[in-house]
């Protein structure tokens, strides 16, 4: 029960790493809020796990008012979040993407980072403790080609998690971030561009472990960061990946 008593808001937690993180923190004793641009996949989750689900659009500032006012409303104090939403553009040369695209994937992999750094932020500076964890990629650290522009955006999410750590220490709020590699998630498909045997070869040859990395993968390493077992560990970003970036 290393989460006991702690509240936590997990976004796009209706499929994939976020479901696996929301439901690793609701084991581990935490409050968890399932927020999702798919309600009724949060919700799903939600009764599993004995959780509250909300929509929302974290790319609209909207979107997170309405989310954090959900979190205060369910739970009082937000202690814990989560910045897991993502998307990604189909592999494509750079040149190539179009502009909708482009503009979706940084609205919704940076964007929602600042916008919920600024609705959260003063409600933990105002506790003088917090937990923030963005999860990036290891497209973030070793790129893919065909993927730029997403490559990028999760760069700048690890660059964001290690500028706000250092600014936030002092206030007693933590911000880390995992880099998963390709797992079994709804992504994965875009990933790859098409879902074939000889694709899937293709991704896990440069994985040494050898397998796609699973939503209890990221459940577990998310909850680590977020407990204070990981008291002492601020702007990390942590490789979970079975060994592809090294």
């Amino acid at each position: 029960m290393r989460l006991k008593d702690r509240t936590a808001i997990v976004t796009g937690a209706g499929s994939g790493f976020g479901a696996g993180i929301a439901r690793k923190f609701a084991a581990e004793g935490a409050r968890v809020l399932l927020a999702d641009i798919d309600e009724a996949a949060a919700r799903s989750v939600a009764r599993e796990i004995g959780g509250t689900a909300c929509r929302a659009d974290v790319a609209s500032a909207e979107g997170v008012a309405a989310m954090v006012a959900a979190a205060r409303d369910a739970f009082g104090r937000i202690d814990i979040l989560v910045n897991n939403a993502g998307v990604t553009h189909l592999p494509a040369a750079l040149e190539e993407v179009g502009e909708v695209d482009f503009d979706r994937v940084f609205a919704v992999n940076c964007k929602s980072v600042y916008l919920t750094a600024r609705a959260i932020v003063p409600l933990m500076k105002a506790e003088g403790t917090g937990a923030i964890l963005n999860v990036a990629s290891t497209a973030g650290l070793s790129p893919r080609p065909l993927l730029n522009w997403y490559n990028a955006s999760k760069g700048w999410m690890i660059t964001a998690t290690r500028t706000m750590a250092v600014e936030l220490a002092p206030a007693g709020i933590r911000v880390n971030a995992i880099c998963p590699v390709a797992g079994e998630t709804p992504l994965l498909k875009r990933f790859m561009g098409e879902d074939t045997p000889e694709m899937r070869a293709r991704f896990l040859a440069t994985i040494p472990i050898g397998r796609f990395s699973t939503p209890e993968d990221m459940g577990n390493a998310a909850c680590f960061l977020c407990s204070e077992e990981a008291a002492m560990i601020t702007g990390v970003a942590l490789e979970v990946d079975g060994g592809r970036c090294i």
